[in-house]
């Protein structure tokens, strides 16, 4: 019995050494260096918790990728970029056809080649390890047998869950300017590049445009096929707000700009001057009121140039039927009581979704609750007031976003240990459906943080059906609900009509309707 507990704790022993000498010698390995198309790389490979790869395009920031399952890391630093190469490959059609295959190619045997160098360095950090704990060839013998047997099952898992589609949706950190170029279109990847060979092209080709013209940035040009909206909400008062929108306006070629509400604190009439900046951001800016905006603020944003005030009602901006609802509270008012009961707030947004006459492409309000009474009413609600982001896809098919505070919470940032980030968003729609194609969440660092991060994401089932849940719950008496409308049969329809059907299908909803978790906050 103790002679079987002392080979169990020398093989315990055995294998931890062997896992730390593997890691060392992974660690020790250094950078392969590798030509892919016109761009000169470093590759290297690092244990790390969850498995990523990451391209390195420095001064212009990284990109993250969660292209495998396996407790690894790959990274790809962008050192240098054949300027000639790279200009005839984007400019000469003949040779643009082959870059795909070229880019393949080189990666794959960059990859290839980091691979057998991370082993052969594993194994012998292995070897080495065990022998200077142990001083016994044959238990060395089996740290590099156990290693090898580790690696290779680390290896298989990497390649049995590798995602190809996670070039679609990339994570950047670095400077605003470059990420739309260095992202790249959204539409494009909906439309033009499906497949990983294309995707890994036009990354490549955004990387050496941005080298090539970096005194320019950003070089973006506009997909005519699209339609972008930039979603903020929350600003309150916070005046780095204005800064981030007229960047992201520039810098994203935005069409229209949706707030769906607090843009001030108090909804005072000093706070009015605030507002006064809407007029200088060249695009319209559509509004809604949130619970900490006053009638007063809602009429000085109706005076400023390029604003569209929504209040119970719908207009047509850029090419997208918005229908917007004011929220029915004013909290700042102490004198008026807060219902606490949020049943009352939902079926304050039913009651007025059943009224539509012809479904929005939008629907904008400001609180999360008001949105779900919109659902199946729309394909697509916007909404704010929690200061955290978050989306999901409701079971009527409609999505609904929730927005972060784009004034990083304006004074309420000093509330907390970390300072709340400035977020916004830039939204993508099909210019012929009006469907959600993609959209990037931008998150920067609250009060005293210099970081930006976008994350891309894209609509997996722009085409699924929409269909209203159907309710038997009358809509309640009180302030809160507005005017009580007896609902309507559940309409649906699909993308691009305008009218109702006239049957329903649960079943066929149900099989084509997608759930998209929320995404995860982003982190420096």
């Amino acid at each position: 019995m103790k002679y079987l507990k002392s080979r169990w704790v020398t093989s315990v022993a055995v294998l931890f050494v062997a896992a730390v000498g593997a890691w060392l010698g992974i660690v020790l390995s250094g950078t392969v260096p590798a030509q892919i198309g016109p761009v000169e790389t470093g590759m290297s490979l690092r244990p790390a918790w969850k498995g990523e790869t990451i391209v390195d395009a420095s001064p212009l920031g990284t990109l993250t990728f969660r292209t495998h399952d396996a407790p690894l890391r790959l990274r790809i630093t962008l050192e240098n970029i054949d300027q000639e190469q790279a200009r005839a490959l984007i400019e000469d059609p003949r040779l643009a056809d082959r870059l795909p295959g070229i880019l393949e190619r080189d990666l794959r045997e960059g990859v290839s080649l980091l691979i057998i160098r991370s082993l052969l360095c594993a194994g012998a950090g292995a070897l080495v390890a065990t022998v200077l704990v142990f001083r016994r060839p044959r238990v060395a013998l089996m740290g590099l047998l156990v290693a090898s047997v580790a690696l290779a099952g680390t290896g298989t898992l990497a390649a049995a869950t590798f995602k190809p589609n996670s070039v679609l949706e990339p994570r950047y950190s670095g400077i605003i300017a470059a990420a739309p170029s260095l992202v790249g279109s959204a539409e494009s990847i909906v439309t033009k590049f499906e497949s990983y060979r294309a995707q890994l092209t036009k990354l490549v080709t955004n990387v050496s445009k941005l080298y090539d013209t970096v005194r320019d940035l950003p070089v973006y040009d506009a997909d005519p096929t699209s339609i972008r909206v930039l979603h903020v909400s929350d600003i309150h008062l916070n005046p780095i707000a204005w800064s981030v929108i007229r960047s992201m306006t520039d810098q994203f070629k935005v069409d229209l700009i949706v707030d769906t509400g607090d843009i001030s604190d108090h909804g005072s009439k000093p706070e009015n001057k605030f507002v006064e900046e809407i007029g200088k951001l060249g695009v319209p800016y559509v509004f809604v009121r949130g619970n900490h905006d006053s009638a007063i603020t809602q009429k000085a944003v109706a005076q400023q140039k390029n604003a569209i005030v929504l209040d119970d009602k719908s207009a047509e901006v850029n090419g997208l039927r918005i229908y917007g609802l004011g929220d029915p509270r004013f909290t700042p008012d102490k004198s008026v009581p807060v219902d606490p009961d949020l049943s009352r707030l939902e079926q304050f947004g039913r009651s007025h979704a059943v009224r539509q006459a012809a479904p929005p492409d939008l629907v904008a309000v400001h609180d999360p609750t008001i949105a779900k009474g919109f659902s199946g009413y729309a394909p697509m609600i916007l909404t704010g007031h929690s200061h955290q982001r978050s989306t999901t896809v409701l079971p009527s098919g409609s999505r609904v976003l929730v927005q972060g505070s784009t004034g990083g919470a304006g004074l309420r940032a000093l509330e907390h240990a970390e300072p709340t980030p400035v977020q916004a968003s830039v939204l993508y729609f099909d210019k012929k459906t009006r469907r959600l194609q993609a959209w990037d969440d931008v998150t920067l660092g609250g009060l005293g943080e210099q970081s930006v991060h976008i994350q891309r994401h894209v609509e997996q089932n722009p085409r699924r059906m929409i269909s209203p849940e159907p309710t038997n719950a009358p809509s309640p008496a009180g302030s809160v609900t507005g005017t009580t409308t007896p609902a309507a049969g559940p309409p649906l329809w699909h993308e691009g009509q305008s009218s109702p059907m006239l049957q329903r299908s649960p079943t066929e909803d149900v099989r084509n309707r997608m759930r998209i978790l929320s995404p995860h906050r982003l982190a420096a």
